[in-house]
């Protein structure tokens, strides 16, 4: 598979392809990685059409100035004749922790002639062996079983050589925030990010050359409960993982004189507690701005009221899974929003910015000390005009700021993030303006890669609001919401909306990682889960949510040709395969569908439980067998095709009467049945027919669920019914997808 950008430079325009965009495990120079054989990938670009890659060659070395003088100490891959420009898996020398690889790459285009080689890059080994890591888990004092302050930890070294380079090693149980000499290390927030920690914890690493000083140096942290430790899902409940913050830092410095030295977290560091009271994911934030901690993170900060820091219980160290490198974009700030208006309601200041967003907002504002000011966050208004936070149900997501009362002062929360377009404050002093308020919108920052635009201004505003939704629950893991008292990885959701995904963004890591959690949620038995991580909802998936182990890997090979992800997690997704069938050996899958939600949040119109899920059985055994074919596995191939070809004989047995109809008569039943290929070529077009008759009695409207309402309009497209879906696609009343664009969304 190959990528050719063509771009017209006029006719007199003519040139070899060149490689760009070249990018090692989905990333550009990726820093701390633990892949061992990683993958390389360019894209192509040309100044003329009709162009292809032929061949391609790969150097490497392990300094740019080698690579440059075309010395390639690491790997030379010759010349290889293919027109493959992905997943190029690195074949060279072995690779040891924080070693530095340069590569460039030149390629061949269908004539045969060679392009100059590209600019260079490079990608950064992390930590491989357990044994380098030297530091050990730190926390503060107390407990976090209830909402409490944030620690703060910190350490002093010296530095006495000339430094080369630096390298900062970070894991944490809850979220952290780094500080080096008085400077925040990176810009990503909720590091590590959401796992579950009991089977792996990611670490992050940065580079912090640039923030050492000659001499004295000080490390600094903030620990928020975040994920493993703070209210998650609905239910009321914290401290799945743990009941307190735990951190792991270790910074390595090589020096120019060719030695090297650690700094690692242990004993030795201090902690205390400072303006952040609490900070909750669904709660909020309260941060007291008289107890700020000034100068905390450098070295002429007097720091002799901190006390020692508490140590990891080393009984418990079994609760602490293994370190891995981060694979997925990190959350980063990716846009700001100011308000659009500002509105009075009962002494309460209202901000619309516009746009439902997650993230905080920064807040700048002058007053007297002690001045309380809480901001609550909702996604619409009452009719009144005040703020709507039903929908919320336990989440508070209400932020407190206590000013200082020196100047103007500017507020951020930490470790909170809320889902809202409206925010609602009191006790704000002063006059209110547009610059009072500026919404900070996070997210996992993956790379933009499709757009659409048509004359349509409302279909317009519907991909906008795709775009924006993915953007609000591709948080580290792809939730269902990110406003309420859930936010949770539900499968379902994951596997319906995952190829939309790939066409707004480029999710190949951050996806990469979350199939992983997945397989960290698989039972014993072999069953997928609900929600992955597998927390608050602790049942084995339901039909069309465990489907996502299956359908989601699947999905990632179609779009990036990632044959890894099938063969790093085949056994697994043959064991969900077994799963099913070993329950349900006449091929209809009636048990073992745990929660079995059926067609969610459909329009009056149920599709049967065993309908739906014996659709999804035949689906998954032929996604299997297509992807055991892929790897090689021909045998396995053939045995889930012939698994497939008995679940689709049984459906029709089953389901499907003489007249062509399927039990339960839904748009559903239809859309599956015809989406999965389980239909003779007769009884397709009955099905084909039934479909959009039943669109048309319901005078073309939709009444499927989500489950099968991805499938709608593509089904209606491939059986020749495109007027059809764009009926659907257009209709504007109640239940459309332009209904709520025309109330507002």
């Amino acid at each position: 598979m190959f990528l050719i950008i063509a771009i017209l430079l006029g006719a007199s325009a003519s040139s070899s392809i060149r490689p760009v965009e070249l990018k090692c495990e989905y990333r550009r120079a990726p820093l701390g990685i633990d892949e061992t054989a990683p993958r390389l990938s360019w894209q192509l670009r040309c100044k003329r059409r009709n162009q292809m890659q032929s061949g391609y060659q790969i150097i490497a070395s392990e300094s740019k100035q080698e690579l440059e003088s075309g010395h390639a100490d690491v790997w030379d891959s010759g010349k290889v004749a293919s027109d493959q420009s992905q997943q190029i898996v690195f074949e060279g020398k072995p690779l040891h922790s924080r070693e530095q690889v340069w590569w460039k790459v030149r390629v061949w285009d269908a004539s045969g002639k060679v392009s100059a080689y590209s600019g260079p890059t490079k990608w950064e080994m992390g930590l491989l062996l357990p044994a380098d890591w030297k530091s050990e888990w730190i926390g503060g004092t107390g407990s976090s079983e209830n909402l409490s302050p944030v620690p703060y930890l910190r350490y002093s070294f010296k530095t006495i050589k000339q430094v080369k380079s630096a390298r900062l090693y970070v894991a944490g149980l809850g979220v952290y925030s780094a500080y080096l000499n008085g400077s925040r290390v990176g810009k990503d927030y909720f590091s590590p990010g959401w796992t579950d920690y009991r089977k792996r914890v990611q670490y992050q690493t940065y580079n912090v050359t640039k923030l050492l000083a000659s001499r004295t140096n000080v490390i600094g942290f903030a620990l928020g409960d975040g994920w493993y430790c703070g209210n998650v899902g609905f239910g009321g409940r914290r401290n799945y993982y743990g009941k307190k913050t735990y951190l792991k830092a270790q910074l390595h410095i090589d020096y120019k004189d060719g030695t090297s030295s650690d700094e690692v977290s242990d004993k030795r560091w201090l902690t205390t507690s400072g303006p952040i009271e609490t900070s909750d994911l669904l709660m909020g934030e309260t941060y007291d701005a008289r107890k700020e901690l000034t100068g905390w993170q450098t070295s002429e900060y007097d720091y002799k009221k901190w006390g020692p820091v508490t140590l990891f219980p080393g009984e418990s160290l079994n609760s602490v899974g293994k370190l891995v490198a981060q694979s997925s974009p990190p959350i980063q700030q990716v846009a700001q929003l100011k308000p659009i208006s500002i509105t009075k309601k009962s002494g309460t200041t209202i901000f619309d910015l516009g746009q439902n967003m997650v993230g905080w907002v920064k807040l700048k504002v002058k007053g007297a000390a002690g001045t309380q000011i809480k901001l609550q966050f909702a996604e619409i208004l009452n009719k009144d005009g005040s703020i709507y936070t039903q929908n919320l149900r336990a989440a508070r997501a209400t932020d407190l700021y206590i000013l200082k009362g020196i100047g103007v002062e500017v507020y951020e929360p930490s470790f909170t993030f809320h889902g809202f377009r409206y925010v609602a404050v009191t006790g704000l002093p002063g006059k209110a303006t547009k610059d009072s308020i500026t919404g900070i919108v996070l997210h996992s920052a993956s790379q933009e890669t499709g757009s659409f635009v048509c004359s349509n201004p409302l279909v317009n505003q519907l991909q906008h609001n795709i775009q924006w939704g993915q953007r609000g629950n591709y948080f580290d893991v792809p939730t269902d919401c990110p406003q309420r008292d859930e936010r949770l990885g539900w499968m379902g959701d994951a596997q319906i909306f995952v190829r939309t995904g790939c066409f707004n963004e480029d999710i190949s890591g951050f996806m990469t990682k979350w199939i992983q959690d997945v397989m960290d949620a698989q039972s014993p038995e072999g069953g997928f889960s609900d929600v992955s991580p597998r927390l608050v909802d602790n049942a084995d998936g339901a039909p069309a949510w465990g489907d996502a182990g299956i359908i989601v890997p699947w999905t990632i090979y179609q779009c990036y040709n990632d044959k890894r992800i099938i063969e790093k997690h085949y056994d697994n997704m043959a064991k969900w395969i077994d799963y099913i069938h070993k329950a349900n050996p006449n091929l209809l899958w009636r048990n073992r569908g745990n929660n079995n939600f059926g067609d969610w949040l459909n329009i009056g119109a149920d599709t049967p439980r065993d309908v739906l899920g014996t659709a999804y059985f035949a689906y998954d055994s032929l996604l299997m067998s297509r992807m055991a074919k892929a790897i090689g596995k021909t045998e396995d191939a053939r045995k889930y095709s012939e698994l497939y070809d008995g679940i689709k004989a049984a459906f029709n047995r089953e389901f499907v009467g003489e007249d062509g109809k399927i039990r339960g008569d839904s748009q559903t039943c239809y859309v599956l049945a015809l989406r999965f290929g389980l239909l003779s070529d007769a009884n397709r077009t009955i099905a084909a027919n039934r479909l959009t008759a039943d669109i048309k009695e319901r005078k073309n409207h939709l009444s499927t669920g989500f489950v099968g309402v991805g499938y709608l309009t593509p089904t209606l497209t491939q059986t020749g019914n495109l007027d059809v879906a764009y009926q659907l696609l257009n209709q504007d009343t109640f239940p459309s997808w332009l209904y709520c664009v025309k109330l507002g969304a």
